[in-house]
């Protein structure tokens, strides 16, 4: 039951965080489409689309779907060597992998979050022609990062399930790989 509470709540995350950089995409688009029509057609582009992509938009859509990404399967996976191993070699490998991933993944979530709560102290803007704020754009990082961490634990409980029932009917996430 806790495996599927958790499993629940991460994929409930990771998609809502999908969600929402789809949004970011869409109100980027459709910003960007508004800016040039105004600037050709009536020489007065919006004030702060560079910036407004830049720093919310852009980040929204890069680093807030990592989570979902990674549940998908979707992320790059090179196996020029681990094609060769053994099917038990290459889930102990995947697990050290995964491993390493949630450390590295957790280390980016803990900096980038004090550098988070850093920025909203402060209030931080940037030089423009006006008062443009920055900080809650710094949110998105660690959000994000802590989605990919999550996704990643999940797929190690998987692989770890996998392992230990040496089961074929215990399906995970790396079941392509592992196979």
């Amino acid at each position: 039951m806790l495996q599927t509470a958790f499993d629940t709540a991460v994929t409930k995350f990771s998609n809502l965080l999908l969600n929402v950089s789809l949004c970011c995409l869409i109100l980027m688009m459709g910003h960007v489409v508004l800016d040039v029509f105004l600037k050709f057609a009536f020489n007065a582009p919006l004030i702060g689309t560079l910036e407004t992509v830049s720093y919310y938009y852009m980040v929204g859509a890069v680093f807030l779907p990592l989570g979902a990404v990674e549940l998908k399967k979707e992320h790059v996976h090179v196996d020029l060597f681990i094609q060769f191993f053994s099917p038990r070699l290459r889930l102990i490998t995947l697990c050290i992998a995964n491993l390493l991933g949630i450390v590295y993944f957790g280390g980016f979530f803990y900096q980038t979050l004090l550098d988070a709560i850093a920025s909203f102290g402060y209030k931080e803007t940037i030089m423009s022609n006006y008062l443009f704020y920055v900080w809650p754009s710094r949110w998105a990082l660690p959000i994000g990062f802590l989605a990919m961490a999550l996704a990643l634990t999940l797929s190690t409980t998987y692989l770890f399930n996998k392992k230990l029932t040496h089961s074929p009917q215990v399906a995970g996430p790396e079941d392509d790989l592992v196979e």
